[in-house]
């Protein structure tokens, strides 16, 4: 019998209706059943955020690092079940959820550390006998709004930064991955969290998204997802007058340079283009290729992604998962249908059978494709990998930058000089000499330029300009 999970407000259980929550591993198996809030629910939720704020904005750094370290110690003490449940209901290898829920914990611990690394400054002005002290106070009351590819890890690095700094939070997990968010919620509210400080409403953003963004009482907004909601969201904040930040994806370029070593090459490309089912915004989804070592690279690339096997996410051969959702599975088809529409040669990309019905989609690598290709222009966001044929690398870095988006770009080489200059000129908010496109630390900021992120960036000491309101005092 599978659970039945209600949402949480103001401390207390609210139930309403729920739908099914199932494996993409495994059709037959029901993850749970999670409530589905309406939008008076959800306005409860926003009320009960607004009335814990005053007293979480003032309480004690102490109070904020107690809880935050708290919770992330009991993450880490369950990051057998956590990562099971993530891959049971998102479909990551267990191996990789397992991982994400590390990651979880230590933001959490981190962002402990940060609700006691509070600065401001104190500066003389130029009027005698009048000092300026300059401080930080919390935003308000956030929204915060997660997409499913990361369903424990992305919600850990909005929550956790908005509590340390003294907000309170409106949490909106992806409709397909419930489970995670409940999960870490309820370790929450074990942990100590006061009621109100932190609310759970899940449902469709479509349902749920005019309330929860448009409510007066909602002073920031923190939104992952696909470019095109990001954008809605971002206009509507800028209308209202609401801070906002809003991660919208990326079509990543990864250079291969004549002097790369090819192993770190193809491992590279392996990881950032497959592992996760290249459901990653920083994935590796075009593979950009100098002519000296492109047969070379193609060959064994080829070798090595025709070796990975995919099936259920909890089998411990299983280096591949299934896509999320059926809706995710078709789009994925449908793209591969496009590039071989376009001119493309496709390697790859069948749809095996297992033991368990689930959606299963081998790794897809689009050869002979060209720059302004759709599959070279637009998000897959799955297990496909398209490859540009260049003359050098002048012609690499032009490619590369030739798309709307500029979150993750990579460059595979031995050349110092080239690995400086790829670093300087890459248009991306962040850059991987002979690393994948993919994996980032939790310390650090994360975001990107163009059509990728807007406003603030996340994560490390970054996400206080988001997080927080500097405050300028003038004392005579």
């Amino acid at each position: 019998m599978s659970e039945t999970r209600p949402n949480f407000i103001g401390g207390e259980q609210v139930m309403s209706e729920t739908v099914p929550d199932i494996n993409p591993s495994d059709l037959s198996d029901t993850v749970g059943h999670y409530a589905q809030a309406d939008i008076t629910i959800a306005s409860q939720a926003i009320d009960a955020a607004a009335q814990a704020f005053p007293a979480w904005s003032r309480a004690s750094p102490q109070v904020r690092f107690d809880l935050l370290d708290r919770t992330g110690t009991l993450i880490l003490e369950r990051k057998q079940v956590l990562g099971e449940l993530l891959a049971r209901e998102e479909g990551k290898t267990l191996a990789e959820g397992i991982g994400e829920v590390i990651r979880a914990g230590q933001i959490f611990k981190f962002f402990a550390g940060e609700a006691l690394r509070m600065t401001g400054d104190i500066v003389q002005s130029v009027r005698p006998g009048v000092d300026v002290e300059i401080s930080r106070e919390p935003a308000g009351i956030c929204c915060l709004i997660t997409p499913w590819n990361f369903p424990i890890a992305i919600p850990a690095w909005k929550i956790a930064p908005a509590l340390a700094f003294g907000n309170t939070v409106v949490f909106k997990p992806a409709e397909q991955t419930p489970g995670c968010g409940w999960a870490l919620i309820d370790i929450l509210i074990e942990a100590g969290a006061p009621p109100g400080v932190i609310n759970l409403v899940m449902g469709k953003g479509s349902d749920l998204g005019d309330t929860l963004i448009g409510s007066p009482k909602v002073d920031a907004v923190s939104f992952t997802g696909s470019l095109h909601t990001g954008r809605r969201i971002a206009a509507r904040c800028a209308e209202l007058g609401k801070r906002v930040q809003c991660e919208m994806g990326g079509k990543n370029p990864l250079v291969v340079l004549d002097d790369a070593d090819l192993n770190v090459a193809v491992s590279a490309a392996i990881n950032g283009a497959f592992f996760s089912t290249g459901q990653r915004c920083t994935a590796s989804s075009r593979l950009i290729v100098t002519e000296g070592i492109y047969d070379a690279f193609v060959s064994a690339l080829t070798t090595r992604m025709r070796a990975l096997r995919v099936g259920h996410a909890l089998d411990p051969a299983t280096e591949i998962g299934p896509v999320v959702d059926e809706r995710q599975f078709r789009q994925n088809l449908d793209y591969i249908e496009i590039g071989q529409g376009e001119g493309a040669r496709l390697i790859g990309g069948d749809t095996p059978t297992r033991d368990t019905r689930g959606f299963f989609l081998e790794p897809a690598l689009l050869l002979d494709t060209l720059p302004d290709m759709r599959v070279n222009q637009e998000e897959i966001f799955g297990p496909v990998a398209s490859v540009i044929r260049v003359s050098d690398a002048d012609a690499a870095l032009e490619v590369a930058n030739a798309v709307p988006f500029g979150l993750s770009a990579g460059v595979c080489t031995t050349s110092l000089a080239s690995a400086r200059r790829f670093r300087r000129d890459l248009v991306a908010g962040m850059v991987m000499v002979n690393l994948p496109t993919a994996g980032v630390d939790y310390h650090v900021p994360f975001g990107g330029r163009r059509a990728s992120s807007f406003g603030p960036r996340e994560q490390g000491s970054y996400a206080r300009e988001f997080y927080t309101i500097v405050k300028t005092s003038y004392i005579g």
